[in-house]
């Protein structure tokens, strides 16, 4: 069995993994110097393969991610396994304009420099587990996102686009019943707006589950709840796997009326109702 070994990003993760049985929990240390180095150790280590588990939803959890590797190598692992319940960059699997670097790939890279396999939840764009230089699986958590969702009237699963549909179909699959649509969504990349554009589905007095892989800014959902609300909706749910929720996202989300934010944990936050542990053990198993 192999021990698990979180990053300060993803402890809650850490621990929900450990109670499926795939792996027991070590207790690494972390310590922060007044030149914002860091240095992550695990003084308890003592195993040939390691679970590390951290998402690098910052520039600093990147750097942490790449210790905690390093330092499993370093106490004796010689089989490791490294998850990442959200992928940090992954947005940016292009350069979008000349002189850019394609960042997702540029992170993948210096990850797997640390591990001898990589699992990603739900990455924003599927291609970048490409970008790995080690095997690298993507797992989807999208099934969880039904579980607090009870007794919905005449249910309509939404996409805010039609990237998004298989995790509004999966969401939709897990809750047992319901449509699936999407909506159009036009993103100007200069000025990061979006217009969201209504789809043609009945949504008159129905409640209808918004799924996305990630609220962001919550530009994207709020305008959603907004038009549904313009056609006399029933509850209108948003519901993420990461619920990065940058800024005054929530309260975008309450401004345009949201009944509920439904998340994961692979982004630890007040909305992180359902963990992304069981699916992630499917794979590890």
């Amino acid at each position: 069995m192999a021990t698990i070994v979180p990053a300060p990003s993803s402890q809650s993760v850490a621990a929900a993994l450990a109670a499926t049985g795939v792996g027991t929990l070590t207790t690494p240390t972390y310590e922060w110097f007044t030149d914002d180095e860091t240095l992550l150790s695990v003084p308890e280590f003592d195993d040939d393969a390691a679970i590390v588990v951290g998402s690098t939803a910052t520039n600093d959890a990147h750097i942490e991610l790449l210790q905690l590797q390093d330092a499993v190598r370093e106490a004796g692992a010689t089989d490791i396994t490294t998850v990442i319940p959200y992928l940090g960059y992954a947005r940016q699997d292009q350069a979008f304009k000349t002189g850019q670097p394609v960042s997702a790939r540029a992170m993948a890279k210096a990850i797997s420099t640390g591990t001898d396999r990589v699992i990603v939840v739900n990455p924003h764009e599927p291609d970048v587990t490409d970008f790995f230089t080690v095997p690298t699986e993507a797992v989807d958590a999208a099934a969880a996102l039904a579980d607090p969702l009870d007794d919905l009237s005449e249910p309509l699963f939404v996409a805010p686009d039609e990237g998004a549909t298989t995790l509004a179909t999966t969401t939709r699959d897990a809750y047992g019943e319901g449509e699936v649509d999407y909506f159009e969504k036009e993103r100007d990349y200069d000025t990061g707006a979006v217009e969201v554009t209504p789809s043609d589905a009945t949504v008159e007095g129905r409640d209808v589950v918004l799924v996305d892989d990630i609220i962001a800014t919550g530009g994207t959902m709020s305008g959603a709840i907004d038009a549904l609300h313009d056609h006399d909706v029933g509850r209108v749910y948003a519901c993420c796997v990461h619920p990065v929720l940058a800024g005054a996202a929530r309260t975008k989300l309450a401004a345009a009326g949201v009944e509920a934010v439904i998340g994961t944990d692979t982004i630890e936050r007040a909305v992180s109702d359902v963990s992304v542990a069981p699916a992630i053990a499917d794979v590890l198993r």
